[in-house]
């Protein structure tokens, strides 16, 4: 694949955000490559508290350095749509497992076709730069966002993005950890915004350099992040499924003691009808809940299309 793409007149002011924890083995390669293939463009590292010397080392390569003490890939994220002021804004991780030679593309891609956000999609032969857990994890969690949102990308945790500033403006950023880039890609989709994605080399670390992923862990935050999206974006769904769960056990519970109370008008074990009494009220409250909620997010979609909506058009979008 050839990396060619225009770049727009040559006005946009481009921003490359690189979230680093501990990567003073290679954040300072990362730098010099972003330099080389958008030479105008800021390079921001954002230093997530190491302690390795990745702050000197992103310095001495020549990078602007800001310091985010609160843990966490998302804090990072949000400091960074906070703060940093640009057109157009490159999002890589610091470990130099993508290709800096495709973002003049993915930004190409941006302007040419008025997107709001560019994904790129790692495609790698390297067994052991996308572990088969990881792998696994993400289609879960695209198979979920393809059932809640009709349509999502085919790598939903990639860490290199391309944005506008509408975009970066309009993004509300409430994760905390790597969760952000499950909340990058609902964000788009919520609000059906014009979006693409581009298949992209991705490659394994390079001795010395060591993951701050853990399989299992990060597992439990997939499955954690997907219990959230169903309970945020289909309340409906969400506390529907626990009222029929509840109203079949309430069920379950009074079934036996039909019989005797049609026969005598007695009911024999007070305490189990009374448990499936409670059992049916609250299934009907969770039913009102998934209801009262269905609407809250209707209304909170809406806010969040009309925040999007106000930010003006700029040089990426024409």
């Amino acid at each position: 694949m050839t990396y060619l793409a225009e770049k727009g007149d040559g006005s946009e002011r481009i921003a490359v955000i690189i979230p680093c924890y501990n990567e003073v083995v290679t954040v300072a390669k990362v730098v010099h490559d972003f330099r080389q293939h958008l030479p105008g463009a800021e390079i921001v590292v954002l230093d997530n508290d190491s302690t390795d010397g990745t702050s000197r080392a992103a310095e001495r390569a020549g990078a602007r350095v800001l310091h985010v003490g609160a843990a966490g890939k998302g804090n990072v994220v949000r400091r960074a749509f906070a703060d940093v002021e640009a057109d157009i804004y490159v999002l890589v991780d610091g470990d130099d497992t993508y290709s800096a030679r495709c973002a003049p593309y993915l930004i190409g891609c941006l302007l040419q076709q008025r997107l709001d956000m560019v994904v790129a999609a790692r495609v790698s032969e390297a067994k052991d730069a996308y572990r088969l857990g990881h792998r696994f994890g993400n289609r879960l969690l695209t198979g979920c966002v393809a059932w809640l949102f009709g349509r999502t990308f085919t790598d939903m945790l990639s860490g290199y993005r391309v944005f506008s500033r509408r975009y970066v403006r309009s993004f509300p950023a409430h994760a905390s950890g790597f969760e952000i880039e499950t909340e990058l890609n609902v964000h788009a989709l919520q609000l059906r915004m014009p979006v693409a994605e581009v298949p992209t080399p991705y490659g394994a670390r390079p001795p010395g350099s060591s993951s701050k992923l853990n399989t299992y862990r990060d597992g439990i935050r997939i499955l954690r992040t997907i219990a959230a999206l169903v309970h945020a974006e289909r309340p409906l769904l969400f506390f529907g499924a626990i009222s029929i769960a509840l109203l079949l056990a309430a069920i379950a519970l009074a079934a036996p003691l039909l019989p005797a109370y049609l026969a005598t008008g007695l009911v024999p074990r007070l305490p189990t009808a009374l448990m499936s009494v409670a059992l049916a009220l609250t299934a009907m409250v969770s039913l009102a809940c998934g209801l009262i909620l269905n609407n809250v997010t209707r209304g909170r979609v809406e806010a969040k299309h009309l925040a999007y909506l106000s930010i003006s058009s700029n040089r990426v979008n024409g």
